[in-house]
């Protein structure tokens, strides 16, 4: 993963004070520390709930609506050096933290390589109070940096923004569910808009599945299988920061028919994006309860428990509320 510009500015904040930046002078210099660092911020961001979406390119009244992708584009071209575009962004961080928090960290900005992709990651990185053992083998007071604790942190696909046809989902965020109106102002920072609902995608994307499995009239264990790839798979996608691919997930639902559910969900018009970006909370919650005895066979979603249907462990029955509109045709016939 080489990188090519990375620097660090500090933002520090006393109690009731105004922040103070501390800018950098110059870019920080290759390093083995700075790899695995890097490393470590791209797994923690990774787990963070985070919006999907894109630079919202004008306002309503046709201005620009942020200059953070405008000076980033001229940094791209050569317009102005990296060193300059990251000092704007860290001043216009230190007023947004004004604004909402009191809270100090180092906004590291890197432009980087990674296969043939290009990204550009940023983060206010925090610190926590710790000990190590000196040379002299002393017990010493260090400063750490707390990677979970990360509350600001962006991540720009450089080639998907600025390619031929840019998806809607080139830039995500995070998305901190305790501090809406910051997350807010972060995003009008970025000048950034969701450009899908990762939350909603996801859902339908499972509800489609389970329409899927219940057309196929797949046995137990089959279901079983095929529910178990669909969350290793998603899951392994959120791990690594990538979206869900519907066809790719076709393929590993079925190999023998890698198309199967892909025309599924196209020829039922779900509305999905041919990506997804998963969202982890959702797939967590996701599975399927199913068995068959005695010429009943059931299935349904681990979510619907306790809303749709409901286990009365007394009595060892189920309860369902909402019947299926095909099944209560069926049921009326016989009356």
């Amino acid at each position: 993963m080489p990188i090519l510009h990375s620097i660090i500015h500090r933002i520090d904040t006393a109690s009731g004070e105004t922040p103070t930046l501390t800018p950098a002078a110059e870019e920080l210099a290759p390093s083995a520390a700075l790899d695995d660092l890097l490393a470590g911020l791209n797994d923690a961001f990774n787990a963070k709930p985070k919006a999907w979406g894109h630079f919202v390119d004008t306002t309503p009244e046709g201005e620009v609506s942020s200059p953070f992708a405008t000076e980033l584009a001229d940094t791209l071209d050569g317009g102005r050096d990296f060193v300059t575009f990251s000092r704007d962004v860290a001043k216009r961080l230190a007023e947004l933290i004004s604004d909402h928090l009191t809270l100090s960290g180092d906004l590291l900005i890197v432009d980087q390589r990674v296969g043939d992709a290009r990204y550009l990651s940023l983060a206010l990185l925090h610190h926590r109070s710790g000990f190590g053992v000196d040379d002299d083998l002393a017990v010493v007071p260090v400063r750490q940096l707390n990677l979970t604790q990360m509350s600001l942190a962006a991540r720009l696909d450089i080639n998907q923004w600025r390619g031929d046809s840019p998806s809607k989902q080139y830039l995500s965020w995070t998305k901190d569910r305790g501090g809406k109106k910051l997350a807010e102002g972060f995003a009008a920072l970025l000048g950034a808009a969701e450009g899908v609902d990762a939350t909603g995608e996801t859902r339908t994307l499972l509800k489609a599945f389970s329409d899927y499995v219940e057309h196929e009239d797949l046995p137990e264990e089959a279901s079983r299988e095929k529910t178990d790839a669909l969350i290793d798979y998603a899951s392994e996608q959120a791990s690594r920061g990538e979206p869900i691919t519907l066809e790719e997930l076709s393929e590993v639902l079925d190999e023998q028919q890698p198309r199967a559910f892909y025309e599924h969900i196209r020829n039922a018009d779900y509305g999905l994006s041919p990506e997804i970006p998963p969202d982890k909370r959702t797939l967590n919650q996701f599975r399927r309860f199913a068995g068959r005895s005695g010429g009943v066979s059931i299935s349904f979603d681990s979510h619907l428990l306790g809303s749709s249907v409901e286990y009365d462990e007394d009595q060892d029955r189920l309860i369902i509320k909402q019947v299926p509109k095909q099944l209560r045709e069926q049921l009326k016939r016989q009356d």
